[in-house]
């Protein structure tokens, strides 16, 4: 099927800004982020998805062959972020998509089957993969993606094993769903608190892998469970095509731009039976098209003309799960803090004054938090990713 003109006209447009930041060499290709200087096995892996579905395999291939150079002995990618460096069954899903995806053109048969390994010892019960050994807790947007890739892997490769470890892990993320929406954790871990409310961004997150294991196993209560989903999704979403991030519990994820095209990618595709979902799609474009300068910004950026409604907005955001009040005035603090940083477009980050109150209440960040809105490389290989997912569209050229 061929791209939606305007979602090409973006994709276009954020390849020629990635390539600026390519630098080539003996292992391949590499995209070197202009803001914190680190190369990302993840978005390289997301940009080579983007170049094989927009024909351009060598460049594709170009960026798996320095991604696959990476890979340790056991089968398992990084995650590489400027804050920590360490293995995790998630990227290594992600990378095992995107070898998939590169198969015709670079097949690399060893490399997958010691992903799918790696990513199979992770499971540490039924359907519940462990997504790093710093964040324990059962995260329902890692079980959905390291089942995607499992899904894929045993269509590919005709693997029962990897098929129906695929259905375990849609099965425990369909079975924690609460009145549509998915929790970003089903429980604790090694958290302070339980992050079991719902997420705009990892909605469309959880949504978007579920998604991908329907179209190979095809059981209809995992159908059922993504239109619930979907319509709850849609029910965040207002007119102006922005999502009422009240609704959105995890600060972290707060206004994340990539929440957009996640949404979009979840829209087209359940267009097939619902054709209202694309006018859902289309105003996912609308915000996207607002915030990309050139690279993708972090976050969805805002007007310094409303006051009061982005504090409304972030006390019931605030009041979202259970935690004791001294939790929720950091919460509130946090999403304060972002309602300023978002509207503050710079190209550089500076996370003093939030490591500052971290500090004074005793809490360790686990993200990038600056006082100010930036073009992150990170968001735009997401975006590149979902609104490249071609096999979905449906509606008119």
């Amino acid at each position: 099927m061929t791209l939606n003109p305007r979602a090409k006209h973006i994709i276009e447009s954020l390849l020629v800004e990635v390539e600026k930041y390519a630098r080539d060499g003996e292992k391949g290709t590499c995209i070197v982020d202009p803001v914190f200087g680190i190369i990302r096995n993840r978005v390289n892996a997301e940009v080579s998805k983007t170049y094989f579905r927009m024909n351009s395999p060598k460049k594709g291939v170009q960026l798996m062959k320095y991604v696959l150079s990476d890979q340790a002995e056991d089968g398992s990618w990084n995650e590489i972020h400027p804050n920590y460096n360490q293995k995790s069954a998630l990227i290594t899903a992600f990378i095992g998509s995107a070898l998939i995806r590169a198969y015709p053109h670079f097949p690399q048969d060893a490399a997958l089957e010691k992903a799918k390994n790696y990513v199979l010892l992770n499971e540490k019960s039924p359907g519940y993969f462990l997504k790093s050994q710093t964040y324990t807790a059962d995260h329902l947007n890692v079980d959905a993606s390291c089942g995607a890739f499992l899904a894929e892997y045993g269509k590919l490769f005709s693997d029962p094993e990897a098929i129906n470890a695929a259905k375990r892990a849609a099965q425990r993320v369909c079975n924690a769903q609460k009145n549509g929406y998915f929790p970003y954790a089903a429980d604790k871990g090694n958290y302070p608190y339980i992050f079991d409310f719902p997420c705009v961004h990892y909605q469309g997150v959880t949504l978007y892998y579920l998604a991908k294991i329907q179209d190979i196993i095809q059981e209809p209560w995992l159908e059922k469970s993504l239109e619930s989903g979907t319509a709850w999704l849609a029910s965040a979403q207002q007119k102006d095509g922005t999502f009422d991030w009240s609704r959105s519990g995890l600060m972290f994820a707060y206004y994340l731009s990539g929440a957009y095209a996640f949404a979009y990618a979840v829209f087209t595709r359940q267009s097939r039976a619902n054709a209202e979902y694309i006018d859902n799609a289309m105003r996912c474009l609308d915000i996207l098209e607002k915030n990309i300068p050139s690279l993708a910004l972090r976050w969805e950026t805002a007007t310094w003309t409303s006051h009061f409604v982005p504090r409304f907005i972030t006390m019931k955001t605030a009041f979202l799960g259970e935690f004791p009040l001294r939790h929720r005035l950091f919460r509130f603090g946090y999403g304060s803090y972002r309602q300023i940083a978002r509207r503050r477009v710079r190209s550089e980050v500076n996370e003093k004054t939030f490591n500052i109150l971290c500090r004074l209440l005793h809490i360790s960040p686990s993200t990038i938090e600056p006082t100010n809105n930036f073009p992150d490389l990170f968001m735009t290989s997401e975006i590149l990713d979902c609104l490249s997912w071609q096999e979905n569209y449906r509606g008119p050229q």
